[in-house]
Order: structure tokens, then C-alpha cells, then sequence
């Protein structure tokens, strides 16, 4: 008798390393590893080549209309890379001016409402890890694992300008500092499905951790749901 898949949420704060666990415990586990975050970037960067009006309903419904979201296989590195109408934007998304409009425009309902329906899609038939800010409490409510991770944010700051300065090393501390604290306070207070920790959640704070350290106490949490490994 095969194991039975489940679904893996990780929610969590910014630059807390949810993806990069995500990614550790598809690739142990033989799942399927889907960045939510990475869609609503997508859906940023659509927005802004594009000039939409975020605060004008119609722009934004009328823009939606036009992207296509897809996740494609890197063969190379064994990556599930972010396609935007058949265009590999998963290095364009992870500029600061995406970062500094994602929250904005991943508040808005509607956007919320078209990504949802494609993770669910996506989840359908499980074996999925998936992270971002309402994956446990809004996407996949019924998720047989929630996690939710978070960190010092004195930590934090320092891992996101690290992982940006390799890309632009011209960023400052104080500018990736105001990124983080506008991103969580967007985040947490938005009116559709702000970032909070769902009741069934565990709590993963990985301040000391390291990666391994991680993902070893992680896999312990997948292995206490019966028949899963």
C-alpha cells in the first residue's frame, strides 16, 4: 500500500526561510514544492510593466484577465521556476521593486481571490508543500501539516540583504530594514486574508537554527502523521 500524501502549509513572516524549507522537505519527501509568494510577485510585475492602476477596480480585473501563471521545471537544478504568460520571471520577481509593491497589491481581493483558486487547484491532489501568509488559515484550511515560521528581525533583515546584495549590491540595510517592517505591517493588517498563524499550527521559530537543523525537526513533525513516510 503507496503512502499516503498529505498537504504541507508554511506560513510565516518575510525572510524567515519559509521557501527554503519548503523546498527541503518536497525534495526529501518526493513532493511538489508550489511558491506562493512567487505568484503574487508575478502578478506584481504583470502590474507595473503594464502600468495598472491597482486602485482602480476594472484596471485590476481587466489585467488579471490578461496573465497566465504557471510553474515549470527547471531540469538543471531540479527547481519549479515561476513562468508569467510563457516568460521565465522567476530572477525579474525578486527585485526590491517587486518586493516594495507585492503586499500592496496581494491585499487587494480580487488578486487574492485569483491566486487562491489556482493554489487550490494546485493542491488537488496533494502531495504539496506550500508556503506563504494564508496557506494554513485560507488556501488549505483542512492541511493535515501547518507550520508557521518565524525569527528575530534583527535576523531577518540580515538574511534578506544578504540574498539581495548578491543581485544588487548597491541595497542598504536601512532600505531592506523599511522593506520588511512596510511588508509585515501590510501583511498582518490587510483586510482579506491577513498573515496569522493558524490555530492548528506548530510554531517554527529558526532564529539559531540552521537549514539542516530545520528541516530535521520538520521532517520529526511529518513523520508523527500516521502512514505518511
Amino acid at each position: 500500500m503507496a503512502n499516503k500524501k498529505i498537504i504541507i502549509t508554511i506560513d510565516g513572516w518575510s525572510s524567515c526561510g519559509k521557501s527554503t524549507l519548503a523546498k527541503q522537505l518536497a525534495r526529501e519527501l518526493g513532493y511538489v514544492y508550489i511558491d506562493s509568494g512567487a505568484m503574487y510577485r508575478a502578478i506584481t510585475l504583470y502590474f507595473l510593466r503594464n502600468h495598472t492602476n491597482w486602485n482602480n477596480h476594472d484596471d485590476v480585473i481587466d489585467a488579471l484577465q490578461h496573465i497566465k501563471l504557471e510553474f515549470q521545471a527547471n531540469h538543471k537544478n531540479g527547481s519549479s521556476e515561476m513562468y508569467l504568460n510563457g516568460e521565465n520571471v522567476e530572477y525579474v520577481i525578486r527585485d526590491l521593486v517587486v518586493a516594495e509593491k507585492v503586499s500592496e497589491i496581494a491585499a487587494i481581493k480580487e488578486v487574492r481571490e485569483f491566486a487562491v483558486k489556482q493554489q487550490q487547484a494546485m493542491g488537488a491532489g496533494k502531495g504539496i508543500v506550500m508556503d506563504g501568509r494564508d496557506i494554513g488559515t485560507v488556501v488549505f484550511p483542512n492541511a493535515e501539516l501547518k507550520l508557521f515560521m518565524t525569527a528575530d528581525n534583527e535576523v531577518r533583515v540580515k538574511r534578506r540583504y544578504h540574498e539581495l546584495y548578491e543581485k544588487n549590491p548597491n541595497v542598504t540595510m536601512d532600505e531592506v530594514r523599511q522593506n520588511l517592517e512596510h511588508r509585515d505591517y501590510i501583511d498582518s493588517h490587510r483586510e482579506v486574508s491577513p498573515l496569522r498563524k493558524a490555530e492548528d499550527a506548530i510554531v517554527l521559530d529558526n532564529t539559531t537554527l540552521t537549514p539542516k537543523e530545520q528541516l530535521a525537526l520538520a521532517l520529526s513533525w511529518v513523520s508523527e502523521k500516521p502512514g505518511e513516510l
